[in-house]
């Protein structure tokens, strides 16, 4: 009997092994370019594109590609705000600058979701309305690539 017992929990173990494993396959990445065609731009609503456009996997790179600022325009920047509650409330005081005004030209700024968290994004363009109207903020949540 308690050979059998024995069997019997190593065998859960392992299969709880090869489960847990299955999970931390890791597919291919994609490179996603954040608003797709529109870029990264006040009047575009980057919560409806993240909707769409998720699941986010692991160690796909976010890219934010938009213009740098001229005389007539302002350009956004990026930030990575910490929490939640920072995201809904627009409150920048903790939260990273990953891109400034100008690192979205050319090929753009590129993000890595490499850590199993949201991460929440912003812009503080135009004193954080920009945020806080709802139009450039949006989440990202990755999880494991399923194959």
């Amino acid at each position: 009997m308690r050979m059998k017992m024995a069997f019997t929990f190593g065998a859960q173990r392992f299969i709880l092994l090869a489960i847990a494993a299955s999970f931390l396959v890791v597919g291919e990445a994609r490179t996603i370019v954040v608003g797709g065609s529109e870029g990264w731009r006040f009047g575009f609503n980057y919560t409806d594109w993240a909707l769409k456009t998720s699941p986010f996997y692991l160690n796909d790179k976010l890219v934010f590609k938009y213009a740098p600022p001229s005389d007539t325009s302002v350009a956004p920047n990026v930030y990575l705000l910490p929490n939640l509650l920072s995201y809904l409330a627009c409150n920048f005081s903790s939260a990273k600058l990953l891109a400034n005004e100008t690192q979205g030209s050319g090929e753009g700024f590129e993000y890595l979701l490499n850590r199993w968290r949201p991460a929440y994004f912003a812009s503080t363009a135009e004193d954080g309305s920009h945020c806080r109207e709802g139009q450039m903020k949006f989440f990202a949540i990755p999880w494991w690539h399923p194959n």
